[in-house]
């Protein structure tokens, strides 16, 4: 009998949507799914120091970009040493806020108050002018990008909304503009609205229910993995279930338990982050997956495939994450790595870089770069860093995309991330996991 091609991907489609669709016909199979005897493997938490080197330098960069934006904001065009004193812990430094100004004078020019001269003011550079306009026009082309970002964050909640003041500080991660509940969420009064909450404060909620959004980055990339016809093998076996892409350190992949728990997840039904997960058993190893799938998701919705863990935390309930929704990450670090970098916990998808480098990169991760580029030239030529720059090197199309200078270093540390990689083992468990995520 010959092998007709779209007969094959109808089936398969079919297939994979009746894995990941709930209704009414399939409670009862999922019900059924939700306890399954899967190996319980403790892993011991492993350094990525190529990973940590990212967050390292992605640390600096926000905050130099936050501080543009509150100099914009600024009536008078500039900021004093005195207004950012306090600020160093907010935007997350281990210097002080001065000194960090200072270190970088391509971006930020100093110059004297006019009444108090001992008091130093400090306002964009030509070259930070012209980036931030570059910016702005990127904000402007991905204005429908931005919308569907914020709609999807809201559908994966249990109350399709969230607190503002628990969406703004995830603004540079979703690559949402400074002033974004102005120019986006009240130009789209058909998809969002600001409510008062229980607490009296604002609330972001979604007006009515996309479904052309509720389709996952998992669910997208194995309708196209269909389309190529490369689950062919795995559907004669009967093996279709949505698979997490996973990259374990060095040493993981070939442990039995390790391969066995890996195989075992993997064939868990897959829950959709979109879908109401209110009937499944919180204790579950299907629930797992699902919450799984859900950090899976909201990391694919960020620009640079990461946040921090706090601002997991305030979105907790919402979310409907665990208590210690932590050891989720240190459970599955074929999916995600844990940083310790700049005394804070960032949480990354592994899937989404490969040797130091970001993968499809968005065109805020350019400009990023760009902002980057610039503010090492004042950091390597201190004093005299404006002469080493030309308005070309302010230029989009040079823009860095994850390919150059920087990448070389990643490249050079994977030797060394591999070597330490080797020294994990399973049954530890990290202290990671004890710390409450309340």
């Amino acid at each position: 009998m010959l092998f007709n091609p779209q007969t094959f991907i109808s089936l398969l489609k079919s297939h994979c949507h009746s894995i990941s669709t709930t209704s009414a016909a399939s409670s009862t199979f999922f019900n059924l799914q939700q306890w399954r005897n899967i190996t319980k493997v403790r892993l011991k938490w492993v350094k990525n120091k190529t990973i940590d080197h990212i967050i390292d330098k992605e640390t600096d960069l926000k905050a130099a970009m936050l501080l543009k934006d509150a100099i914009k904001r600024s009536p008078t065009s500039f900021i004093t040493a005195r207004t950012v004193s306090d600020w160093q812990k907010l935007l997350g430094l281990t210097v002080p806020v001065l000194r960090f100004l200072r270190r970088y004078p391509t971006l930020f020019h100093e110059f004297p108050h006019s009444r108090y001269p001992n008091l130093p003011c400090f306002k964009l550079t030509d070259f930070a002018v012209i980036l931030d306009q570059q910016e702005h026009l990127i904000y402007e082309n991905d204005e429908l990008g931005i919308v569907e970002r914020l709609c999807k964050l809201l559908m994966m909640t249990k109350s399709k909304g969230a607190p503002l003041q628990s969406i703004y500080p995830l603004k540079w991660d979703l690559g949402l503009p400074d002033n974004f509940e102005k120019l986006i969420v009240l130009k789209y009064p058909n998809h969002f609205r600001v409510l008062k909450g229980s607490n009296g404060l604002p609330f972001l909620s979604l007006v009515e229910w996309r479904e052309e959004f509720a389709v996952s980055a998992l669910e997208k990339s194995g309708e196209k993995r269909i389309e190529l016809g490369n689950d062919y093998r795995e559907f004669k076996k009967g093996q279709t279930a949505l698979a997490f892409a996973m990259s374990f350190p060095k040493g993981y992949g070939y442990q039995k338990k390790v391969k066995a728990w890996m195989e075992e997840f993997q064939k868990l039904p897959y829950v959709s982050p979109y879908e109401d997960s209110s009937r499944l058993d919180p204790m579950s190893e299907l629930m797992e997956k699902r919450i799984v799938g859900l950090l899976h998701e909201f990391l694919s919705l960020t620009i640079h495939k990461k946040t921090k863990r706090n601002y997991l935390r305030s979105l907790r309930e919402e979310l409907n994450l665990p208590h210690r929704f932590t050891r989720i990450f240190t459970r599955y670090p074929g999916i995600f790595y844990l940083s310790l970098k700049c005394k804070t916990t960032t949480v990354t998808l592994k899937e989404g870089y490969r040797k130091g480098r970001l993968l499809n990169p968005h065109p805020l991760v350019r400009i990023r770069d760009k902002f980057y580029h610039v503010m090492r030239t004042g950091l390597l030529h201190r004093g005299k860093g404006v002469d080493f720059l030309s308005p070309h090197d302010c230029l989009l199309d040079n823009a860095g995309d994850g390919n150059g200078e920087e990448s070389e270093d990643y490249e050079n540390m994977e030797g060394e991330e591999h070597e330490m990689e080797g020294e994990c083992w399973e049954e530890e468990t990290s202290s990671l996991e004890e710390e409450s995520d309340e």
